[in-house]
């Protein structure tokens, strides 16, 4: 009955605006610069309880939020929702938000995925369709930023994240100026073994996304240090992985990390935080988010024990961790940097060498090409009869 009664609400308003919800929300603000859209917290859009954006804009100075989540419809389906629930086409509640935010000198972005719910990757044929149920969002509310949150169960999917990640880039050609980012699970070392599967699948197509950033919580992670050792490996397996130079690398990755209690009972507080950003600042990172604006108050009693949606379970003043995201929106360029050569480019990464060990994705040049490992290797020639080399064609100097 209630839904019912939402669309002849929004029928009516609509009628009278002479346009629908959806070009309503559209009718679109010019971009923020990228460092905005780089620190872009989360917000979770349907929560009956979240705060409002505008209030936390005017106390923080950010300017820019992250809305969660697209899905594929909870009966199946390839049509964009809002959590599954609430259709993009039909939208009345996610419009104002975003109408409410440009209104005060902001902007969003959108995420697609999450941990919950089923994705678009899932239920679409095929990544062309994936591609052009996003681009009804992108439409929808003349978006100059998206978000690929890709986890469980859908990361260990291998049709599901091609069909993502082959939309994603889809969407980054189709739409100039759109900034594409992509946020995948860690564990101490770096992405996990889908999620390196999933940069094997980005550089199979050439895709270069603005970023690609790691959730370094709920993998028995303990305070910045161990966040900060995470983001190290995401690093190194960024430059052997696409053999980027380490500067490239950097520019390419970000942080999205929780505030306070995590869903694992781990615990990071503001000086985890500030830790975490002195290093994506000193490393000239480029995206530094967290999981959620919703979360970032403080709970009665503040240190309960428990998990909530709503508030930090910890000590804090109201909005002290998006206060750090408006740090880094500072302290960061406001263009986005240009992309890497792409790897098929032609231009030849590291040289191999006889006496270096190399694994699984790992790049080398010799004789004039560049090759990739399948597996492990040491001492068998490219292009040698052991067959372990993938030949990625011509390169020069």
């Amino acid at each position: 009955m209630r839904s019912w009664i939402r669309v002849l609400a929004c029928l009516a308003a609509c009628a009278v605006a002479g346009m629908a919800p959806a070009t309503r929300a559209s009718a679109a603000t010019a971009a923020l610069t990228a460092n905005w859209y780089e620190s872009a917290p989360y917000y979770l859009t349907l929560d009956p309880g979240a705060p409002d954006l505008t209030q936390v804009m005017a106390a923080t100075g950010q300017r820019a939020f992250e809305l969660a989540f697209i899905l594929a419809p909870n009966g199946g389906g390839c049509s964009p929702t809002w959590d599954g629930t609430d259709p993009v086409s039909s939208d009345t509640q996610v419009a104002a938000v975003i109408r409410a935010v440009r209104g005060a000198g902001g902007d969003v972005s959108i995420s697609a995925g999450g941990f919950g719910g089923t994705k678009l990757g899932q239920t679409c044929s095929g990544a062309a369709a994936t591609a052009a149920a996003y681009q009804q969002v992108i439409g929808a509310y003349g978006l100059h930023a998206i978000d690929f949150d890709l986890e469980e169960p859908e990361i260990e999917n291998a049709t599901a994240i091609a069909n993502e990640v082959g939309a994603a880039q889809i969407l980054q050609a189709n739409n100039p100026g759109l900034l594409v980012t992509v946020t995948i699970p860690s564990t101490g070392t770096g992405a996990n073994w889908f999620g390196q599967q999933l940069l094997n699948q980005a550089k199979s197509l050439g895709f270069v996304p603005a970023d690609y950033s790691i959730m370094p919580f709920d993998g028995g992670f303990n305070g910045a240090s161990s966040q900060i050792a995470a983001l190290n490996g995401l690093h190194q397996q960024l430059v052997t992985t696409f053999g980027w130079s380490s500067a490239a690398a950097w520019q390419h990755e970000g942080v999205s990390s929780m505030n306070g209690r995590t869903d694992s009972a781990e615990i990071f507080t503001q000086s985890d935080f500030q830790s975490v950003l002195s290093f994506a600042t000193s490393n000239g990172m480029s995206r530094y988010t967290y999981w959620s604006v919703n979360r970032d108050r403080q709970c009665p009693p503040p240190n309960n024990g428990g998990l909530s949606s709503e508030c930090s379970s910890i000590t804090q003043a109201a909005w002290d961790f998006t206060a750090f995201t408006v740090q880094f929106a500072k302290a960061t360029p406001t263009t986005a940097p240009a992309p890497p050569p792409p790897i098929n480019s032609g231009h030849c990464v590291a040289a191999w060498s006889s006496t270096a060990v190399y694994v699984g994705a790992d790049m080398a040049s010799f004789g004039g090409h560049n090759w990739t490992a399948k597996w492990w290797t040491q001492g068998d020639t490219p292009g040698g009869g052991a067959g372990v080399w993938t030949d990625d064609g011509p390169c020069s100097p």
